[in-house]
């Protein structure tokens, strides 16, 4: 019996170093367990800073002159003084019709004004004549007034030459076809030796006016008010640029709005103007306009990137000064340039993460980094 509580005890203390060993050796698998690092993110601050409110459209340039050259006489062409896609000024010449033709209709006419220049004299000298006779009553009151009639008729038959003469030298200059304005012509239309006439299909060249340039464009219906009030106040402005020169835009006029709603499209035009003495916008060429409505004073701007959208919406995270990131529901409204305005969620001077969101959690250390 004694024996036997002898292993007994024996046994209870050979298995008290093996329990201690056992729980001694939990608290050590739990100081094991590794922590997150820092996520390595790219941090920028808000800015406050004032921008404009704009609308951006998709214009297109439109030349403020453009003349069909038409011959107003019939005749052939005996000279082309004008090379395609030259730039012309007011008064150069284009084109020479066949002038001898209407020269010596000017002629004739000349002859005919004078030949009634000295009829009218004669029937004035015999007017007076009767005219001294009538008071002697050596003549009767009919010839007094056959020889009054025919002193009109031959003046009648005067201004009418005058205006035959004055017909056929409008006919001769109309031979030599110039440039009614300045700018830039186009393709001709007719060869050396063709014939030509008043109401050709074509004409002979169209000529463009480059300086200054219109961009016409269309706003949506719903933004009519807003645009009205900016024209009111004198606020409205207009960029225009060149799809491949975003960065380089010129300041315009906005110088029409239509006067309806157009029917299919609820879409209202408007036209700016903007100075091109350089020739930089051409017709026919698609540009993008903003017209500047006024400004917002005191925007919050963050760098585009910063905003990244849920299925909650869009957000962004905010670096506090725990080094600790807060995931931040905001609202945006336009960008500028790279920037873009942060209309709710955010202060000037808070920190946002631009770069490495994806390493990010909510309430988790992060690490700045260029």
């Amino acid at each position: 019996m004694k024996s036997h509580k002898r292993l007994l005890v024996l046994g209870i203390l050979a298995l008290a170093p093996a329990c201690k060993r056992v729980e001694g050796a939990e608290p050590s698998r739990s100081q094991a367990q590794p922590q997150r690092p820092p996520a390595p993110v790219t941090v920028a601050t808000a800015i406050e800073r004032d921008v404009p409110v704009y609308l951006d459209q998709i214009g297109k340039n439109v030349a403020p002159e453009v003349v069909t050259i038409q011959p107003q006489v019939s005749g052939r062409i005996t000279a082309i003084d004008v090379k395609d896609g030259a730039t012309v000024k007011r008064g150069d010449l284009l084109f020479t019709i066949d002038p001898r033709p209407y020269r010596a209709q000017l002629e004739s006419a000349e002859a005919s004004m004078s030949r009634n220049a000295a009829e009218l004299e004669l029937a004035r000298l015999e007017f007076g004549r009767v005219q001294a006779l009538l008071r002697t009553d050596a003549i009767s009151q009919q010839d007094h007034d056959s020889r009054r009639s025919a002193v009109a008729v031959s003046e009648a038959q005067l201004r009418l030459s005058r205006a035959a003469v004055d017909t056929a030298k409008l006919n001769l200059e109309y031979c030599y076809i110039r440039s009614p304005i300045d700018g830039r012509a186009g393709q001709r239309l007719v060869d050396l030796g063709n014939v030509v006439g008043p109401g050709a299909p074509g004409g002979l060249m169209v000529i463009q006016r480059l300086d200054p340039m219109y961009a016409d464009f269309s706003i949506p219906e719903n933004d009519l008010s807003s645009v009205q009030r900016a024209i009111a106040s004198g606020q409205a402005r207009v960029e225009v640029r060149l799809p491949d020169e975003p960065d380089q835009p010129r300041g315009g006029t906005l110088t029409f709005l239509d006067n309806a709603v157009q029917d299919g499209t609820g879409t209202v035009k408007l036209r700016a103007t903007i100075k091109n003495t350089d020739w930089h916008f051409w017709p026919g060429r698609f540009v993008k306009v903003r017209l500047v409505l006024g400004t917002q004073n005191g925007a919050v701007l963050v760098p585009s990137t910063a905003t990244q959208t849920s299925a909650k919406g869009l957000f962004v995270y905010v670096v506090k000064d725990d080094s600790t990131a807060e995931l931040r529901p905001v609202t945006v409204g336009q960008r500028q340039g790279d920037l873009v305005a942060v209309a709710q969620g955010l202060k000037g001077g808070e920190r946002v993460v631009t770069a490495g969101q994806l390493a990010v959690t909510p309430g988790g250390r992060v690490r700045s980094q260029p």
